[in-house]
């Protein structure tokens, strides 16, 4: 089988070897893994380094076929656009006319081409992988809702797939929940309550951005503790927000109950998971929120705003305990669950939920869906 991949994420060449984003491209790996022959039509970075949070495809035989940057924002990247677009159309029709299985990753720009460029192949194989927030009542850029919408059209997208975070009501034929995996089989564990009344610990696990609102994180750790609730939060990732996030903890003499460690292998943030009480994402929006699954997974109960497929995921509250993003309510919310609420329970209700998606299950639908006999069960 050929299978044909149309992505945004930027590819980098070393040693004969292409290298992109891991989270992306070990997903990827496992599609590959049951294909004869991979192409891959994406951006080529511009300096072409690997960085660390990089790594590369394990397919045989991989050809990657380069199509130029462009971007729909500003009037300039707009004219640029419109040269270069025939361009990237003619290479995602080439790529497909060979391909036995088309597979488009979306919402990107890539994946817009693509989306068009796949209604002249009604009759081929096709799966798409929409990465990004499927809710209809989300506000979210009209390139985004664009390509949603073709894609969930029976009519404009034929013999096609599309696997979506969540399940939703009341869609499209073609539209398949598909859940997202971190760990394996191997790596499950035995429900083992925990004790409460002591200090409650925190993780967070995620980048250092305004989206994921870590500054607010931080301070609903400060209330809770304010509150007589003591708390301490272990916060794992790195990004723009770090100074600020620094200056604060150290202003306000936090250093006793929030510790920074960085950016951690898998194996130091499994650790942390295993002996904390919650972990906590206040985000702002998430497609698939891979840091409350992966806490769920081992028995921490979510702190978590409503965004994407995250009510659904905790059960509308069985399995977590869901916020609005202000201070004030998220921790008057928190303190009545935490009062009043069964939290062995609830916790054990996660890991119960998160452990049926293993790394081991999602290889297994991805096979499915490539052989053509994929039926979603969630």
């Amino acid at each position: 089988m050929k299978l044909a991949i149309f992505t945004l994420v930027q590819h980098s060449l070393k040693a004969n070897r292409y290298y992109g984003y891991a989270p992306y491209v070990r997903e990827m790996n496992l599609w590959t893994k049951y294909v004869d022959d991979v192409t891959v039509v994406g951006i080529h970075k511009p300096n072409n380094t690997v960085d660390a949070i990089d790594c590369a495809y394990t397919a045989p035989s991989l050809d990657f076929v380069a199509v130029p940057n462009f971007s729909l924002l500003g009037v300039k990247q707009i004219l640029r656009t419109l040269v270069v677009l025939p361009i990237v159309f003619f290479k995602c029709i080439q790529a497909m006319r060979k391909a036995d299985h088309i597979h488009l990753r979306c919402p990107s720009n890539v994946g817009l081409v693509a989306c068009f460029a796949q209604m002249f192949f009604p009759f081929k194989q096709k799966s798409t992988k929409y990465a990004g927030n499927w809710d209809p009542n989300s506000n979210q850029p009209w390139t985004y809702r664009l390509q949603q919408a073709i894609v969930r059209n029976t009519f404009l997208t034929r013999n096609m797939k599309v696997l979506v975070y969540g399940d939703w009501s009341g869609e499209t034929s073609n539209i398949y929940p598909f859940i997202s995996a971190t760990y394996r089989d191997a790596e499950r564990v035995p429900f083992q309550p925990k004790d409460y009344t002591q200090e409650l610990v925190f993780v967070f696990a995620g980048m250092l951005v305004p989206g994921k609102r870590p500054v607010l994180t931080v301070q609903f750790i400060e209330q809770l503790n304010t509150r007589g609730i003591p708390a301490r939060l272990e916060l794992f990732g790195d990004g723009p927000l770090r100074p600020e996030l620094e200056d604060y903890i150290a202003k306000h003499d936090l250093g006793s109950c929030i510790t920074m460690h960085g950016n951690q292998d898998k194996t130091v943030v499994k650790a942390a998971l295993l002996s904390s009480h919650f972990n906590i994402l206040l985000s702002k929006s998430e497609g698939w929120p891979k840091a409350v699954a992966e806490g769920m997974f081992y028995g921490c109960i979510p702190v978590t705003t409503a965004v994407s497929c995250v009510a659904w995921m905790v059960g509308e509250g069985q399995r977590g305990i869901i916020v609005l993003p202000d201070l004030e309510q998220a921790v008057n919310h928190f303190t009545q669950v935490f009062k009043t609420g069964n939290l062995n329970t609830m916790a054990e209700h996660a890991l119960d939920w998160s452990q049926q998606y293993t790394y081991d299950r999602m290889e297994a639908d991805i096979k499915r869906v490539l052989a053509g006999t994929f039926v979603s069960k969630v």
